[in-house]
């Protein structure tokens, strides 16, 4: 883990006046503690499209110490549409760095960089470096070569996509402690209890404590292992949402060809996105029914208004994380864009 920073300067506990009146709202919300830890940690987001513009900009408010956005491609005209941080004359630049001046103007006090390597190149001890590793973008075999990367450094990993109106988020905290905010009922007097305010009185001697809780995460690879064949797997295919499968297909799909679904080449992507659905469903040995056809059609391009939605989760559930404040979500959030609606399933071996 990286090694934290003393706090310097005075103000309320190491946090400098000018810091205190720029997160005053978020100090009330989740405290000065977790503000501090916020203030301590440095965050790497791996893929600078539309998801990662919604992720950076949620960081960077939030006050993180500081944040590299890494991204090896080049600025689309299709990346213009979602990617609010890129201006529309920087077609053909390099993402990380087009995005770069507008993230930094969010929050002069966060550290914000922009790294054009590709992600896949970077040795081990690059992680390191981070509290937390958050991939957009990425192959499946690369998800789950720095997932384990993370955790075997206990470095928080997140991962998120974007699929037309399908948007997806993972999480893998290893061992997570955090604290929760309980309410804790006391008993009022006997003078209250009696008489016509003692409903009133109830609610006024309503106190709240913080609890310390642990929850396991389980690797990526584990979470997309599990055997559908057995009988508890077969009880718990009858709760798992589509979702989950189509994700498998859409990174299977990415790997054979790279990139992903294009508006561009419709007809041959459909078509690819059908026998791929085919091929993977198979091999996990669930029917290809889980996917209906009319699926293919609605996962071209990104969605701003689901880089919006996926991104305020992926950004609150990395400030939980590294805030160690509230329950987090285990291990997988799921939304579609087309019901307007979000689920979360927690998938794991056991």
């Amino acid at each position: 883990m990286v090694e934290r920073e003393p706090a310097d300067g005075g103000g309320r506990g190491g946090i400098s006046e000018e810091e205190a009146a720029q997160y005053d709202r978020q100090i009330r919300l989740w405290g000065l503690e977790a503000q501090k830890r916020l203030r301590a940690s440095r965050v790497l987001l791996v893929g600078m499209k539309g998801l990662g513009a919604e992720v950076a900009k949620n960081l960077i408010l939030a006050g993180v110490k500081a944040l590299t956005m890494l991204d090896h491609q080049q600025v689309s005209p299709e990346d213009t549409q979602t990617q609010f941080l890129i201006p529309l004359d920087f077609v053909g630049k390099n993402r990380a760095e087009a995005s770069l001046e507008r993230a930094r103007d969010l929050n002069p006090m966060v550290d914000v960089k922009a790294d054009q390597e590709n992600v896949n190149q970077k040795p081990e001890e690059f992680f390191t470096h981070f509290d937390v590793v958050c991939l957009t973008c990425c192959s499946q075999e690369v998800l789950m070569k720095i997932d384990q990367i993370c955790h075997k450094n206990r470095i928080k990993f997140f991962a998120g996509d974007v699929f037309g109106y399908h948007g997806y988020m993972f999480a893998n905290l290893g061992e997570h402690d955090f604290v929760e905010e309980k309410a804790k009922p006391t008993k009022a007097s006997h003078a209250m209890e009696d008489g016509p305010d003692a409903k009133k009185a109830k609610l006024d001697f309503m106190e709240t404590t913080m609890v310390k809780k642990r929850v396991a995460f389980c690797l990526l690879k584990e979470a997309f292992g599990i055997n559908w064949n057995t009988e508890k797997g077969q009880v718990i295919l009858k709760r798992t949402t589509p979702d989950y499968f189509l994700l498998q297909v859409l990174l299977e799909f990415r790997t054979k060809k790279g990139r992903d679904p294009s508006p561009l080449g419709y007809t041959e992507d459909a078509e690819m996105l059908l026998q791929t659905r085919t091929d993977v469903l198979d091999s996990l040995g669930v029917g290809a029914d889980l996917l209906p056809d009319d699926f293919a059609s609605c996962c071209f391009s990104e969605m701003a208004s689901v880089c919006a939605v996926v991104g305020g989760v992926l950004g609150q559930e990395i400030v939980k994380a590294l805030s160690q404040r509230d329950t987090p979500l285990n291990n997988f959030f799921f939304f579609d864009g087309m019901k307007g609606n979000g689920i979360v399933e927690c998938l794991a071996p056991s």
